[in-house]
C-alpha cells in the first residue's frame, strides 16, 4: 500500500487522516485496522474514532490530552503523530473466516420503490432488471453516517450508477436507495436525495438496545426480495 495520506484538523478537537478519498475495500480495511490499533492504545482524552470510506477521524478533549501526556508542541501535533503511527504500525483488518453476510429483506413494490419507473426510463432497462441487478451483489458496509444506523454500502452494478436527486424529498424509514455507486437504507423518516427502489422491515437503529446500530463497517450485506404480504407480516 502506498504511503500516501493527508492529515488535517477539523476545528480544535478533531483530526482526520485521509488515505485517498475514494471507495476502495483495501483502503477501508486499512482504516479499520488503524481504528483497531488506536483503540487498543486506549489514549487518554480520545472521545471517538469515526471510520469513513477511506479516512479516520479522531475526536478528542484537548485539555485532557495535555494533562495526561508531556506534550512539547501542540495537542494537534500530538494527535497527528498518533495517526501517523497508526498508519505505519497497523495492519488492514481481516475478515472473520466463515462470517456470513447479513441478509436483509426488501420489498420492491411500486409503492415502496417509488423511483423505479424514473430509473428504468433513464437507464432504458426494465424495473425487473433493476431489481435483479440490485439483488445480485454482496455489498460491503463501508461506513455509518448521515443518520444513526445509515449504512453506506458498495458497490452497485455499474449499470445502476446515477447521481443523487437535485433536491431532497421526504423518505420513509426502511427505504432502500441508490446514488452514485452506493446503495443504502434510511433508518429513520427524513429528507433524502437517493433514488428509492424498495423498503425493508429490517430495523437498522434501535436506541433502546445496548448496541443501537445493527450494522458496522466491515460487515457484508445481501438483499433478498419479499412480497408486500411478507413485508406487512
Amino acid at each position: 500500500m502506498e504511503s500516501k495520506f493527508v492529515i488535517f484538523p477539523i476545528g480544535d478537537n478533531a483530526v482526520t487522516i485521509d488515505l485517498g478519498n475514494q471507495i476502495s475495500e483495501s483502503l477501508n480495511r486499512k482504516v479499520l485496522g488503524m481504528q483497531q490499533w488506536l483503540s487498543e492504545k486506549a489514549l487518554e482524552g480520545v472521545k471517538d474514532l469515526i471510520v469513513a470510506y477511506s479516512s479516520l477521524t479522531i475526536f478528542y478533549d484537548p485539555v485532557l490530552v495535555r494533562k495526561k501526556y508531556p506534550i512539547s508542541s501542540t495537542v494537534y501535533q500530538f494527535i497527528k503523530t498518533k495517526l501517523e503511527e497508526a498508519w505505519a504500525n497497523s495492519s488492514p483488518s481481516n475478515e472473520i473466516p466463515g462470517e456470513q453476510p447479513v441478509r436483509i429483506p426488501v420489498c420492491y413494490d411500486d409503492d415502496f420503490g417509488f423511483d423505479l419507473d424514473f430509473i428504468a426510463g433513464i437507464k432504458g432497462i426494465s424495473k425487473e432488471l433493476i431489481i435483479q441487478m440490485h439483488l445480485s451483489k454482496t455489498y460491503r458496509v463501508y461506513m455509518i453516517g448521515f443518520l444513526p444506523g445509515f449504512s453506506y454500502l458498495g458497490e452497485l452494478d455499474e449499470k445502476l450508477i446515477l447521481p443523487r436527486k437535485r433536491s431532497a424529498v421526504p423518505v420513509p424509514a426502511g427505504s432502500v436507495g441508490i446514488a452514485g455507486s452506493q446503495t443504502g437504507i434510511y433508518p429513520l423518516n427524513c429528507p433524502g436525495g437517493w433514488h428509492i427502489i424498495g423498503r425493508t422491515p429490517f430495523r437498522l437503529f434501535n436506541p433502546l438496545m445496548e448496541i443501537p446500530v445493527t450494522l458496522k463497517p466491515g460487515n457484508y450485506v445481501q438483499f433478498y426480495s419479499i412480497t408486500r404480504e411478507e413485508f406487512n407480516s
